[in-house]
């Protein structure tokens, strides 16, 4: 994390000298510092995140590939003249213990386009689908999968 931090510090600064490495050096210190007395960040934070690296590059790699299958579907369904709309509400538990992987499930159904999470408490989805076959299955998705091989 101290690492993120202080190329953030250059990334946003845009230039490197001596007088900026050093200044960006405490600063990332004291997130740090922040971050682990405040936050409760810890050493073994950073080494779970490291572990996931793969794992996030491979969900980020297939939302993306869902966002673009999803968008060419709702351009057909927008530019072809005999295809309606057919909207439905699906409910669906995900089984899914962490907030963080609610959360993040119900972000990723909200960014692939035809669907929305209209609600979401716990473990707890309601997702509105532009067309009833694309509740088909959702509670056994791809990304619903891919987080449970999260570690």
């Amino acid at each position: 994390m101290f690492v993120i931090f202080f190329l953030l510090w250059l990334i946003f600064n845009g230039r490197v000298t001596w007088e900026l490495v050093l200044i960006g050096l405490g600063a990332a210190c004291i997130a740090w510092l922040f971050a682990y007395r405040i936050v409760g960040y810890t050493i073994r934070t950073d080494l779970r995140m490291l572990k996931n690296i793969p794992w996030l590059l491979r969900y980020v790699a297939n939302l993306l590939v869902e966002i673009v299958k999803s968008a060419l579907e709702v351009g057909r369904v927008a530019l072809t003249p005999g295809l309606r709309p057919d909207p439905v509400f699906v409910e669906f538990h995900s089984g899914f213990q962490s907030e963080f992987c609610n959360v993040l499930l119900a972000d990723s159904i909200t960014l692939t386009p035809g669907t929305i999470t209209v609600y979401q408490e716990g473990d707890f989805f309601v997702i509105h689908c532009l067309r009833r076959e694309y509740a088909e299955g959702i509670e056994n998705s791809s990304f619903i999968r891919l987080i449970r091989q999260m570690k």
